[in-house]
């Protein structure tokens, strides 16, 4: 039988530390454990934040 999962709010310490991950480019599977939650739940409210959990560096165009 499958563990039932148990909801937790986010609160405003868990949102602060959500955007600050996210702005060391932190991939999104550590900030899931920092926060002692899964990776969709924490992309789900990264997205409904509007926090870009995009940590692959960007990618630069060679000059011609």
């Amino acid at each position: 039988m499958a563990k039932k999962s148990n909801r937790r709010e986010w609160t405003a310490q868990d949102v602060r530390e959500l955007k600050s991950l996210a702005r060391q480019k932190t991939p999104a599977s550590r900030i899931a454990r920092a926060l002692k939650r899964t990776e969709g739940a924490t992309r789900q409210k990264a997205l409904t934040l509007q926090v870009s959990l995009n940590s692959r560096p960007g990618k630069r165009k060679k000059p011609k």
